[in-house]
C-alpha cells in the first residue's frame, strides 16, 4: 500500500510514511471488508459514511505538516483511522464526530494506540473545539460548501487548516488554509476530491459564511 499507492504519488514526509507502515488499516474498516481493506479506495463504514482512500490519508496528514508535539484537531472521527496516523506522529490529538455510534466505536479502537478516551468527542465538528484552542493544524474529513469560520479562528499563527470545500455531489477542492503570523490567510487548492458532505448546525444554518 505505502510503496504502491502513497510512495508512487509523490508522498515524501518520513513520519506520515512511517504512521502509514505503522496503523494497521484492516483494524478500521467493518469485518466484511477486512479483505479489500488495503485497496486504493474507499470503503463504507456505515451510517452513510466511508474510511477515506490510504493515499488521500497520507496526502492529507503530509499537506498539514504535523510534527511531535503539535496539537492537532480533527473534524469527522469516522472509524477512527486518520486520528490513529496522527496519533502516530503527534500524542495531543483531539477528535470529533457528529454520530454518536461512529464515535462510541472509534473510541474504543483508539484507545488501543493510547488515546485517552476523552479526546474522541461526539459533537458538531463546524464549531471546532474551543476549549482547547489554539490548534498547529485542523484537518476535516468531510466537504462542507465554505470554509467554517471557526475553524479558521481556533488556529495558531503558524497553523495550518486541511479541507475539501464543495458541493455534495460537484465539484470539490482539497484546500490548505495558512494562517500566517501576522493573520493573514493563504488559501491554497490542491486537487480535486470526492467526500461526504459535513453535517452540523453550523453547516445546516450557514454560519460563518
Amino acid at each position: 500500500m505505502v510503496e504502491q499507492q502513497i510512495i508512487a504519488r509523490g508522498v515524501k514526509d518520513q513520519r506520515v510514511l512511517d504512521a502509514m507502515r505503522s496503523v494497521p488499516r484492516h483494524l478500521f474498516v467493518p469485518e466484511g471488508l477486512i479483505r479489500e481493506a488495503y485497496g486504493d479506495y474507499p470503503l463504507p463504514i456505515g451510517h452513510g459514511q466511508t474510511i477515506s482512500q490510504p493515499y488521500i490519508v497520507a496526502l492529507m496528514t503530509e499537506l498539514l505538516r504535523v510534527e511531535p508535539g503539535h496539537k492537532i484537531l480533527e473534524i469527522g472521527t469516522g472509524s477512527g483511522y486518520q486520528a490513529a496516523v496522527l496519533g502516530h506522529i503527534t500524542t495531543n490529538v483531539f477528535t470529533i464526530e457528529i454520530v454518536r455510534e461512529l464515535a462510541d466505536e472509534a473510541r474504543g479502537r483508539l484507545t488501543q494506540f493510547g488515546f485517552p478516551p476523552n479526546r474522541v468527542i461526539c459533537g458538531d465538528g463546524y464549531a471546532g473545539l474551543p476549549s482547547e484552542q489554539p490548534f498547529d493544524g485542523i484537518i476535516v474529513t468531510a466537504a462542507p460548501d465554505h470554509v467554517p469560520a471557526p475553524l479558521v479562528e481556533q488556529l495558531k499563527p503558524g497553523g495550518r487548516l486541511v479541507l475539501p470545500v464543495g458541493e455534495t455531489f460537484g465539484h470539490q477542492e482539497l484546500k490548505v488554509i495558512e494562517k500566517q503570523r501576522n493573520g493573514k490567510l493563504i488559501e491554497t487548492n490542491i486537487i480535486p476530491v470526492r467526500f461526504v458532505p459535513l453535517t452540523g448546525e453550523g453547516v445546516e444554518h450557514g454560519v460563518g459564511r
